[in-house]
């Protein structure tokens, strides 16, 4: 067998175990934490109303998209022109405990679930960021998004869109099972601990905006 059969066996094996690990975590937490969510979700539709869920588009294992949930952090408020205020303006005092508990991301054990995203991965970020990637940028879109990953273990929003970016390309290139539990151990204390919930002045990361011209496609 050639070094680059036996590779891709390795690949394939660690997807294997990778996915493995994600179902009985994700399954496991949910029947852990089925108290929490019941009363978070009564919390949140006592103070933001219905629904309770922030359901939205974002990019998946090679930039498809999928749908995902969260807990609702936010009231629907608009301005005199109808549109949605600012997020500091419409992020509650429960959406910010919600978000620095990373409660709100409960939802997403049930993308984990059906195989949309990872435990363990780069953030799912915005649908139209995609185009904005460099080549490099976009690699992170080479596994499954997760609901922590290696840049939210160092720094999370604290961090510059370049700095998370090369965090996530970093994890592609080196992933294996034993980060993947050292990022979620390292999650665990953070949560504790409250960590880089949001950078300095937003209510938690401005916009990106890209990072200079493009050199290949965000979705190859």
């Amino acid at each position: 067998m050639s070094v680059n059969a036996r590779s891709r066996e390795g690949d394939h094996e660690g997807e294997v175990l990778k996915r493995l690990f994600d179902i009985g975590g994700a399954a496991i937490a949910l029947v852990l934490l089925s108290p929490v969510v019941l009363v978070v979700s009564v919390v949140v539709i006592c103070t933001h109303g219905w629904p309770i869920l922030f359901v939205q588009q974002r990019p998946g294992l090679h930039g498809r998209p999928f749908r995902i949930l969260k807990f609702r952090t936010m009231r629907n408020a608009v301005d005199a022109a109808g549109a949605l205020k600012p997020d500091a303006e419409r992020l509650t005092g429960v959406g910010k405990f919600l978000r620095s508990s990373s409660l709100d991301e409960l939802p997403a054990l049930v993308n984990v679930l059906v195989g949309d995203m990872s435990l363990v991965g780069p953030r799912p970020l915005l649908m139209r960021y995609l185009p904005l990637y460099s080549a490099r940028q976009a690699r992170r879109h080479d596994v499954r998004p997760g609901i922590t990953g290696w840049a939210q273990v160092n720094g999370r929003n604290l961090l510059t869109w370049e700095e998370k970016f090369e965090m996530d390309v970093w994890y592609v290139e080196n992933w294996s099972f034993w980060l993947d539990l050292k990022i979620l151990l390292r999650t665990i204390v953070n949560v504790l601990h409250r960590k880089g919930i949001s950078a300095s002045g937003e209510a938690t990361m401005p916009e990106f905006r890209g990072s200079g011209p493009r050199s290949g496609s965000a979705t190859d």
